[in-house]
């Protein structure tokens, strides 16, 4: 049942958070020193520790962290003392902005792509197009970004560096998101395209007297789009975690580059606060997944989803 699979994943949202919070509290380091500087005395550290709460054992600190949580307060930053929930909005908005556009360009490059490689199948375009897709699934993500800053930012001048100063800010870290996902994409619909079409859906609609183009995108696509519906949901979470270096490169103001400035000065809060949102983002995608597969494939509909 569904209700079932929501309240499972919860859980495994919650115990990810919970992971967290133990790892982030046993690993070295201290944010005290890190706010005050190594130079200061132990009074001094220990004021703060406790105006901060840090002097209570981790299992006070992690019951208190939790009802905080369920009630919709990530409490405040270690360092700025501003509250987390108002830079995590801030910061999600930056990112969810950058993932949709990532989304909207592989989707479109990935399935055009596909459906010209299905349609030229064997031919030298056909080739072009597979050997760029490889060739673009075989590159990370903090390999790819600055390749694209020095060809199209230093050489061509066409973009901006880094910064979100303009719309054309954006350009350049979605299509380093995105190319990955294209690739992915492109093999895909062309995979399934060329399953299909020889099917009897197919064959039929040919007999009718339809164009091939005709019969690709009016019956072929259409089938084709359910196995790239699941494709898109288990890729999100990689879209996300790509969005961490990315964001990085990019200097994108995003919950990405947010969560590495978080770790680096051991501000707990919002660290905990990142990962429980990238989590339950990666959730909440997974959930809609499920729900426009069983509306897009008839099939599904009367079936349980495991």
């Amino acid at each position: 049942m569904m209700l079932k699979r929501i309240f499972l994943i919860l859980l495994q949202v919650l115990a990810i958070y919970i992971v967290t919070f133990m790892l982030l509290h046993l690993i070295p380091g201290d944010p005290i020193q890190v706010m005050l500087g190594e130079s200061a005395s132990l009074a001094d550290q220990n004021k703060l520790r406790m105006q901060l709460g840090l002097d209570k054992s981790i299992y006070l600190q992690l019951s208190s962290s939790l009802v905080k949580v369920f009630q919709g307060d990530f409490g405040v930053s270690i360092l700025n003392h501003k509250p987390v929930l108002e830079q995590l909005i801030n910061a999600g908005r930056n990112t969810y902005i950058l993932a949709g556009a990532s989304l909207l360009i592989a989707l479109s490059c990935g399935l055009m792509g596909g459906i010209i490689s299905a349609k030229f199948h064997n031919s030298a375009v056909d080739k072009i197009i597979m050997s760029i897709s490889i060739f673009f699934i075989s590159i990370p993500h903090f390999f790819l970004g600055p390749l694209l800053i020095l060809f199209f930012s230093i050489w061509l001048g066409w973009f901006p560096v880094n910064g979100m100063g303009s719309f054309s800010s954006i350009v350049l870290p979605a299509f380093t998101l995105a190319l990955g996902l294209i690739a992915i994409i492109v093999k895909l619909t062309r995979n399934c395209m060329l399953e299909l079409i020889d099917s009897d859906i197919v064959r039929t609609a040919r007999a009718k007297g339809l164009s091939e183009w005709a019969v690709l995108i009016n019956h072929v696509f259409r089938l084709v789009l359910i196995p790239i519906i699941s494709v898109l949901g288990m890729q999100f979470g990689s879209l996300l975690s790509g969005a961490v270096i990315t964001e990085t490169i990019f200097s994108w103001n995003g919950i990405g580059m947010l969560l590495v400035d978080s770790i680096q000065t051991r501000d707990y809060p919002i660290t905990q606060a990142c990962i429980f949102v990238i989590a339950l983002s990666y959730v909440v995608v997974n959930i809609l997944t499920d729900f426009i597969y069983k509306v897009a494939d008839p099939r599904m509909r009367t079936s349980k989803i495991a």
